[in-house]
């Protein structure tokens, strides 16, 4: 259960069995319009020149900032655990992206 402190009201927040086992990403896609900022997570399989999106998140640009400053928050209390995490490997790169209906 979630707890919000802004006016001590309780959310009851349901996690199905479904999305409860999460799916795997290695690739994110941000994109924003003026009112939307959009989280395409892509699974990118080695030598598939294919890669599929398996989830995407369509935000307004003030709960995008929120969840900015949640990911910071849970990523610095991770180092502070385990220590700081490594930047990714510089060399790969993908030339080209086209997210389905984008040219």
């Amino acid at each position: 259960m979630a707890t919000n402190n802004n006016n001590n009201k309780q959310l009851d927040i349901e996690l199905s069995a479904e999305i409860a086992s999460g799916i795997y990403s290695n690739l994110q896609i941000v994109t924003h319009s003026p009112t939307e900022v959009i989280i395409d997570f892509v699974q990118v399989m080695p030598a598939m020149p294919k890669a599929q999106v398996k989830s995407r998140v369509i935000l307004n640009p003030q709960h995008a900032k929120r969840l900015l400053y949640a990911l910071k928050d849970n990523l610095d209390k991770y180092e502070m655990q385990h220590g700081a995490i490594k930047d990714m490997e510089q060399g790969v790169q993908y030339e080209q992206i086209n997210p389905i209906g984008q040219a």
